[in-house]
């Protein structure tokens, strides 16, 4: 995730394809950098995850489209040339689920945690140590321990493991 930034930030693409379950940084957060950084370009999310949850943090982070892997052969070509055009693109595997969550009347549309407390639970999940977190996300030792203490109030979880099982239920990190 974090040489995906990088790499945008030397070549600046016009699209992006980004896969969800990567290390360091999962591509729904470097998804929501790179839109930062360049509200112009355009995510392209490829994923095996088709849970409705993770597809709309992937939509609500910035990407323009979504492809499952399984239809990228017949579907990913459509979708970048929607992108080119300004268009937003869903296979159609995805455009069901999206319809069907956003026309259900109990949809909130609202994220538990923040961006912040992602990125550190995604860390946690990894096996990173909190000197690790404290490093990789240039926040203090005694930060990492109070996001990870509002991550387990919030989610009421109540150990490390519950954190991980979560962070890949979830599509924040994968197994």
């Amino acid at each position: 995730g974090r040489m995906a930034i990088s790499l945008a930030k030397e070549h600046t693409p016009d699209i992006v394809i980004m896969d969800i379950g990567i290390p360091n940084l999962n591509g729904i957060e470097a998804t929501r950098q790179l839109i930062i950084d360049n509200p112009k370009l355009r995510v392209m999310a490829l994923s095996l995850h088709r849970d409705t949850a993770i597809v709309l943090k992937m939509l609500h982070a910035g990407a323009r489209g979504y492809v499952l892997k399984d239809s990228a052969f017949t579907e990913l070509l459509d979708g970048i040339d929607a992108l080119m055009e300004g268009k937003f693109y869903l296979c159609s595997k995805i455009a069901a689920v999206v319809l069907n969550e956003l026309t259900n009347p109990d949809w909130s549309g609202t994220d538990l945690l923040s961006s912040r407390e992602n990125a550190v639970l995604q860390l946690v999940a990894e096996g990173k140590t909190t000197q690790d977190i404290s490093k990789r996300l240039h926040i203090s030792v005694t930060t990492v321990n109070s996001q990870r203490n509002h991550i387990m109030e919030k989610l009421s979880i109540h150990n490390v493991a519950g954190l991980a099982k979560y962070a890949v239920r979830e599509g924040i990190t994968s197994p």
